[in-house]
C-alpha cells in the first residue's frame, strides 16, 4: 500500500512539474472555491429542508386553525338556536296549554340554510313539536337513537353525533337527506308539572362538508373531521372507506394531542396535524404525506447538483480567466520576444501586469501603432471589396433566364404564336430598361415593381401559366424609392422553389405598403413552404436549398444589401411552415428621394 501511495506521489509530482503556472493557479483555485460551494451546498440544503418542514407544519396548522374557526362560527350558530328555544321558549311554555311551534318555525325559516329540522320529544320518545315535518315515521323510535340517550345522560350538556341520514319523520317527497343532530336535554312544564325532555336541532350535513371541501394542503396533503371516539364526520373520500375500497388513520387520530405527528400507516409516512374543535370533543386532522416533501427536496437536490455542477464549470472557467490575466503578461512577452528572434514585425506588445513587464511593453509600443495602421486599411480594403461583389450582384442577371426567354420566344415565333412572342420580348426589353436605371442603385418604387411585373409576365408565359401573380401597393408608397433589384431576386426564388411542384393553382403575391417610418414589401406564396430553421439559416447563409435553378443572387444577397445600405435593423425577414407557402417580407426606410442615399451610382464606393 504504501509503495502503490508512493508511486502515486511521484506520478503527481513528475506532472506537477510539468504544468505551466497558469495551470497549476487555476487548478488551486477551483479546488478551493468548489469547496466552498460545496460547503455552503450542503449547508443551504439541510437549512432548506428544515425550513420547509416547518413551513408545511405551518402551513397545516393555519389551514386547520382557518377551518376551526369556520366549523366553530357555524356549530355557534346552531348552538344559538338551540338555546334560544330552549332558554327563551321552551322554558316559558306550559305544554298542556300551547305548543311552541310557531317560535319553533320562526326559527326554522330564519336559519332554514342551515338547518334540516327542529324536533321537541319527551322523555318517553314522544314527539311534542316539529318543524317544518311534524309526524314521526312508522319505525322511528326516537327513543332508541344515540342521539336521546345521551342527551338524557348528559343534563345541560350538548351533545353533536356523527352523520346520518335522517329517516325519523314522515315525508311525502321521501328526501332523507344527510344532517349531523345536535342534541341536548330540556324541562318540559306540562300543567304546571316539570319533565325531562329532549330538544333535537338536525344541521344539514352540507354546511360541515362545504367548509371542509377543496381544502388542500401541501404536496397532495387532504383534511378529515372525527369525533372524540374516532368516527368520521368528514372526509373527502368518505364514501370508498365506508366501502372498505380505502384505509384511514382517524380511529389512532383520535388518541393524539393537538399539534404536529409523524404516523405511517398504509404503507407510506405522513405528517399528521391535529386541532380540537373546541366543546365538541371532534377533532380536525390534516394528512400530509412525507413523500411529497421528500419528493421536492430531491427535486432540489437535483437543482442543486446541477447548479453545483454548472458552478464547478463557472468557476474554473473564471479562475481559468483569472489565472490566464495574471500569468498571461507573461506568456504573451515570451511569445512576444519568439516573434522578434524570429523577425516578425507586427508584434503587439500589451503593457499589462507588473511593473517590469509594462516598461518593457513600452518600450516597442510603436510597434502596436503600426499594426493597427495595418488593420485599418485591410478593412477598408475589405469593405470596398465587399462594396463591388454587393453591387456585380445587383446588377447581375442570370444567364440562364435570358438564354430560356430567348429560347421561348423562338419557339413561339415558329410555333405561329407571335402575339405572346411579342409580348415576352416587349417584356424583357422593358425589364432590361428598368435594370440598368441609368446606372442608379436606388430607382423609385413604382419602377422596381414594374420591372417585377415585367419579369412575372415572361415567367407566367415561359410556365404556361402554371401560377398567377398579383402585384399590388398603396398610394402612400408608390413615390417613394428603393434599392434596385430587391423584389426579383424573391420572385424567382418563389417560382423555382415555391413552385417547383404546382400545377395550375400556385398563387404569388407581391404588396407594398407604408408602416410607420419604414417601407414593407410583402413577397408571399402558397407553395411548399419550408421548416423555420431552414427559413432562418437563409438569411445568414448557413441554409442553401441544394437546386441549380435561380439568378446567383439569392435572398441572402438581398438581405446583406439592404442591410449595407441602411443598417442590420432593416432587410429580410421569412415566415414559412412545410405546405403552408412563404412569406418573405422586405424592410427599408421611408425614402422620398433617392439623394438620401449617399454614393447611390453603381460601383461606387
Amino acid at each position: 500500500m504504501r509503495q502503490l501511495l508512493g508511486s502515486f506521489a511521484r506520478r503527481i509530482n513528475a506532472r506537477y512539474r510539468k504544468m505551466s503556472i497558469h495551470m497549476v493557479l487555476s487548478l488551486v483555485f477551483t479546488a478551493v472555491a468548489l469547496a466552498g460551494v460545496l460547503f455552503l451546498g450542503l449547508s443551504l440544503f439541510w437549512r432548506f429542508g428544515s425550513n420547509t418542514r416547518a413551513l408545511m407544519q405551518d402551513n397545516s396548522r393555519r389551514i386547520l386553525a382557518q377551518i376551526n374557526l369556520n366549523l366553530d362560527s357555524y356549530l355557534r350558530r346552531m348552538m344559538r338556536v338551540s338555546d334560544t328555544l330552549y332558554y327563551s321558549v321552551i322554558k316559558n311554555v306550559d305544554m298542556a296549554r300551547e305548543t311552541p311551534e310557531e317560535q319553533m318555525r320562526l326559527l326554522y325559516e330564519e336559519n332554514r340554510d342551515a338547518l334540516v329540522s327542529i324536533a321537541l320529544f319527551d322523555s318517553r320518545g314522544g314527539l311534542a313539536a316539529a318543524v317544518p315535518l311534524n309526524e314521526l315515521a312508522r319505525e322511528a323510535q326516537p327513543e332508541r337513537r344515540d342521539w336521546f340517550t345521551l342527551a338524557l345522560d348528559r343534563m345541560e350538556n350538548l351533545h353533536f353525533s356523527t352523520p346520518h341520514v335522517q329517516n325519523l319523520f314522515r315525508d311525502p317527497q321521501q328526501q332523507h337527506p344527510w344532517v349531523v343532530s345536535l342534541s341536548r336535554q330540556v324541562q318540559l312544564t306540562r300543567g304546571g308539572v316539570t319533565e325531562s325532555g329532549v330538544l333535537l336541532v338536525d344541521m344539514n350535513f352540507s354546511g360541515i362538508e362545504q367548509i371542509c371541501r377543496d381544502v388542500e394542503l401541501f404536496g397532495g396533503g387532504y383534511v378529515y373531521l372525527v369525533d372524540s371516539a374516532g368516527e368520521l364526520i368528514y372526509h373527502p373520500r368518505q364514501q370508498l372507506i365506508y366501502a372498505g375500497l380505502l384505509e384511514e388513520y382517524n380511529r389512532q387520530a383520535a388518541g393524539y394531542g393537538d399539534g404536529c405527528h409523524t404516523v405511517s400507516f398504509g404503507g407510506q409516512r405522513y405528517q399528521m396535524t391535529i386541532k380540537t374543535v373546541g366543546y365538541t370533543g371532534w377533532k380536525l386532522v390534516g394528512m400530509v404525506p412525507m413523500k411529497g416533501m421528500n419528493l421536492g427536496l430531491n427535486q432540489l437536490g437535483l437543482f442543486g447538483l446541477s447548479l453545483l455542477l454548472f458552478s464547478a464549470f463557472l468557476l474554473a472557467f473564471l479562475t481559468f480567466r483569472i489565472s490566464a490575466h495574471i500569468t498571461d503578461p507573461i506568456r504573451q512577452l515570451e511569445d512576444s520576444i519568439k516573434k522578434l528572434e524570429e523577425g516578425q514585425e507586427n508584434v503587439e506588445i500589451a503593457e499589462g501586469g507588473c511593473y517590469e513587464i509594462q516598461h518593457l511593453g513600452h518600450t516597442i509600443n510603436s510597434l502596436v501603432s503600426t499594426m493597427r495602421h495595418l488593420m485599418d486599411d485591410i478593412i477598408q480594403q475589405e469593405r470596398q471589396k465587399r462594396r463591388s461583389e454587393l453591387d456585380v450582384l445587383q446588377s447581375q442577371i442570370n444567364p440562364h433566364f435570358l438564354y430560356n426567354t430567348l429560347d421561348s420566344v423562338i419557339w413561339m415565333t415558329e410555333a405561329g404564336r407571335y402575339e405572346e412572342s411579342i409580348q415576352m420580348v416587349t417584356s424583357l426589353a422593358r425589364l432590361f430598361r428598368i435594370s440598368l436605371s441609368k446606372g442608379n442603385s436606388v430607382i423609385p418604387l413604382r419602377d422596381e415593381l414594374e420591372h417585377a411585373r415585367h419579369y412575372m409576365t415572361i415567367q407566367q408565359i415561359r410556365f404556361k401559366n402554371r401560377f398567377t401573380a398579383r402585384i399590388t401597393a398603396d398610394e402612400t408608397v408608390k413615390g417613394l424609392y428603393t434599392l434596385k433589384l430587391i423584389v426579383q431576386p424573391l420572385l424567382e426564388n418563389a417560382i423555382y422553389h415555391g413552385m417547383s411542384e404546382a400545377e395550375d393553382d400556385g398563387e404569388i403575391t407581391v404588396h407594398a405598403y407604408r408602416s410607420g417610418d419604414e417601407v414593407w414589401i410583402d413577397v408571399q406564396d402558397n407553395g411548399l413552404g419550408m421548416r423555420p430553421e431552414v427559413a432562418a439559416g437563409l438569411l445568414d447563409g448557413r441554409c442553401r436549398r441544394p437546386s441549380g435553378k435561380g439568378s446567383g443572387i439569392g435572398v441572402v444577397n438581398v438581405h446583406q444589401r439592404i442591410q449595407l445600405t441602411f443598417g442590420r435593423q432593416y432587410g429580410l425577414t421569412i415566415q414559412s411552415e412545410p405546405d403552408e407557402g412563404t412569406l418573405v417580407r422586405i424592410r427599408i426606410p421611408v425614402l422620398e428621394e433617392a439623394a438620401v442615399i449617399p454614393d447611390q451610382k453603381e460601383g461606387a464606393v
